[in-house]
């Protein structure tokens, strides 16, 4: 299926994957147009999903590849893993202090004071997810044009897929919470989608960042899993437990953690 898409350049083979990517976020946004509400127990379990998923793409496609690239390219192996993770982490919470925006289900905003409302707040908290997925997806292609055995074409695809199911949630919790803020269908669709935009920036990001500078690759793996791990820790799981549906959001992060190491491990 994917066969003709295999000697592609690395940079245009992640700029499908983040156009993608968005286009199931934007799926997922659609919902307003077919649905009045979700009830929260579904809005959690769909979170937990999402934080199994990334945890895992980070664990699996990310941090591991990024340890054995170490060791193939002659580095200290665990240097670049920790590096790279410790800097993702920091990116994210320089972003978190400086960007505005407002977590769903939250009545102050966080960031910087701005003058823009509560709508564009919210499509700004999703936003912070999808920076780090995208540049996980950039890189993971990117990485395709080093040649090393512990990446391979198979193994970016499943992380790009893994992230697009994900982003299937992700679309619905922007898109319905401002739809019932009181805005029109088309605009919560428009603004959900909007969130996920910057999955292809950033995927064409990091793909040209380690097609350019090979060297740099262990570093920018284990950086996008830093970014993405403080996205799920910071937020994604607090939201999916704050509720009281605990138990369910968990077994759904343990479900979603499976299913993207399945398709890491399987493709």
């Amino acid at each position: 299926m994917f066969e003709p898409l295999r000697h592609l350049n690395p940079v245009l083979l992640a700029l499908i994957a983040g156009i993608f990517t968005w286009s199931i976020t934007a799926l997922g946004a659609a919902s307003v147009f077919t649905v009045k509400s979700f009830s929260q127990r579904l809005t959690d379990v769909m979170l937990g999903f999402a934080a199994g998923v990334m945890m895992a793409a980070s664990v699996w496609s990310l941090l591991i590849p990024s340890i054995e690239i170490s060791q193939q390219l002659h580095y200290i192996k665990w240097i670049p893993p920790l590096v790279g993770f410790l800097s993702g982490a920091a990116f994210l919470r320089l972003l978190d202090r400086l960007m505005p925006h407002l977590h769903i289900g939250f009545d102050s905003p966080e960031g910087i004071p701005t003058k823009l409302n509560k709508q564009w707040l919210l499509v700004l908290a999703i936003t912070l997810h999808n920076i780090p997925e995208g540049l996980a997806v950039g890189v993971a292609f990117g990485s395709l044009a080093a040649n090393l055995s512990a990446q391979s074409f198979e193994g970016a695809i499943a992380l790009a897929i893994g992230i697009a199911i994900q982003n299937f949630p992700e679309g619905i919790a922007v898109a319905l919470p401002l739809r019932g803020m009181g805005i029109s269908r088309n605009k919560a669709f428009h603004l959900g989608h909007l969130s996920a935009l910057v999955e292809p920036l950033f995927a064409v990001i990091g793909a040209s960042l380690v097609f350019i500078f090979l060297p740099i690759l262990p570093y920018a793996l284990s950086f996008a899993a830093g970014a993405m791990i403080y996205v799920v820790v910071e937020e994604v799981i607090p939201e999916s437990q704050r509720n009281g549906n605990t138990d369910i959001a968990t077994i759904s992060t343990i479900i979603g953690f499976a299913v993207m190491m399945l398709l890491d491990v399987a493709l």
